[in-house]
């Protein structure tokens, strides 16, 4: 029912109590409470009031929105700037792709064009052998797999075990520097094996001693205690995992020569089963990246190089630059996919074919910022040998931290280049960031074409010089 006294005159009373009525139900409204109580006792006029209050706002809202749309300005930095928050750059790497692809697809053209196809599958023989019926390479590889098979009692001295180590590692260098028929694949191909095996043998030497010592230590400490110890072996009879001396074994010694690592364990991690289907795509790109790798070669670097020698004899350096930058492109174009060839596609096939667990074989040296952390990134299964076996021990011996970094790094650039040690200080002490990291691919860039360069000219001059058929050919 709708009362009489709403449409009666307005009283004094009648006015004070709707403006106050009013006011509570604004200010509620605008602390966010429910005002539904207080409407029912206010009345239908005071429920108007604030209906109109609210219609104010919603007008004075719409007037700040009509005058937001007309104002176009704020501040803010500009979109390249280094104080601007925009980190989504995307088109601009594809853009760079788009044009990488072109501008390598032009120089692919032009060498076609130019040398015609240059790929000959009786030339990819002729990079491993000279002589159909000798291969020296080959047997260099027998006798290190055959032959050195680690098979070294306890009884066997240490100098002997150095002696045998120290053959490995020099047998090999004398072999390819004095022996004429191998070829320089060839000899890089056996050096790189023997090279491995060395510092497997080294790793497997150490991981043994330090058991022998530790299971010594054990036994000296029961033989104090209990008047009667157990024996090693029924200690060993009750653990799921083999113990020293049971690694001692031709099958354990032959399963981490294969193994796609340096370090030496007792016990690999090992997965569970043998994924065919990941096995069958690392073997795929095994084979397809390796015919690129050839291709390049032949197609595009061997060209490049043949025709540097003459003015590498002139010692015309203009020339000699724009050789080296011609050279620039397929080198690190084969050191790419090498890189991923070897350390992703090949040691993921291996490690997949024997079960083995830790499949760490690179971090991201691409995002390195100096030549220190590439060369601890690049080859983890170097860097943990040096780290295990070098510059722990050299730690433990009293030797200071950065005496044993620095043999380290120069143990490295023993078995790597020299020429990355300047480098590698120039860039720790004055570059960062993007500039550092633009300095590390600069050198792997235009580095290693300088090294190939070298390499050829020496070889060139050393085994070639005086074959007339090869200087023609130059």
């Amino acid at each position: 029912m709708i009362d009489k006294e709403d449409f009666g005159p307005i009283t004094r009373s009648r006015r004070r109590a709707t403006i106050t009525s009013a006011k509570s139900e604004t200010v509620k409204l605008r602390n966010g409470a429910i005002a539904a109580a207080s409407d029912l006792k206010s009345g239908p006029k005071a429920r108007g009031s604030v209906t109109k209050n609210v219609q104010l706002n919603e007008d004075s809202k719409q007037k700040c929105d009509r005058y937001d749309k007309m104002s176009c300005h704020k501040l803010q930095e500009s979109m390249l700037s280094s104080a601007s928050s925009f980190k989504n750059y995307r088109g601009i790497l594809n853009w760079c792709v788009v044009m990488l692809v072109l501008s390598n697809a032009r120089l692919f053209l032009e060498n076609l064009l130019r040398n015609g196809i240059l790929v000959d599958p009786i030339q990819v023989v002729s990079l491993f052998l000279k002589d159909p019926y000798s291969w020296p390479a080959a047997y260099m590889f027998y006798v290190c797999i055959f032959v050195h098979d680690g098979s070294i009692s306890e009884k066997v001295g240490l100098l002997i075990y150095i002696f045998n180590l120290t053959i490995i590692l020099c047998f090999p260098m004398v072999v390819v520097l004095k022996l004429l028929s191998i070829t320089p694949v060839g000899g890089a191909f056996a050096l790189g094996v023997y090279t491995i095996l060395f510092l497997k043998l080294y790793s497997y030497k150490d991981v043994n001693w330090w058991c022998r010592e530790r299971t010594q230590a054990k036994a000296r400490s029961l033989s104090r205690s209990l008047s009667c110890p157990s024996s090693p072996s029924a200690s060993s009879a009750m653990q799921s995992h083999v113990s020293y001396p049971g690694n001692l074994s031709l099958r354990d010694i032959y399963y981490f020569v294969f193994a796609p690592t340096l370090c030496y364990e007792l016990n690999f991690p090992r997965s569970e089963s043998i994924r065919m289907g990941f096995l069958l795509r690392r073997l795929f790109e095994m084979t397809y990246f390796i015919s690129n790798v050839l291709s390049i070669v032949f197609q595009w670097m061997v060209p490049i190089i043949r025709s540097s020698m003459k003015p590498l004899q002139e010692m015309d350096y203009s020339r000699m630059t724009e050789r080296l930058l011609r050279l620039a492109v397929p080198n690190h174009l084969i050191w790419l996919i090498f890189f991923y060839w070897f350390f992703h596609s090949s040691m993921n096939f291996v490690a997949e074919l024997l079960r083995f667990g830790d499949r760490e074989f690179y971090r991201d040296w691409w995002n390195s910022e100096t030549i220190t952390y590439f060369w601890q990134n690049w080859n983890i299964p170097v860097h943990k040998w040096c780290l295990r076996h070098f510059y722990k021990p050299l730690l433990r011996r009293g030797a200071g931290k950065l005496l044993s970094q620095s043999a380290v790094f120069f143990a490295s650039a023993f078995f790597h280049e020299v020429r990355c040690l300047p480098l590698a200080w120039f860039v720790a002490r004055f570059l960062r960031g993007n500039y550092g990291n633009a300095a590390v691919w600069l050198s792997l860039i235009i580095g290693q074409p300088i090294t190939v360069l070298m390499y050829v000219h020496d070889y060139y001059v050393t085994h070639c010089q005086d074959d007339p058929t090869i200087a023609e050919a130059l």
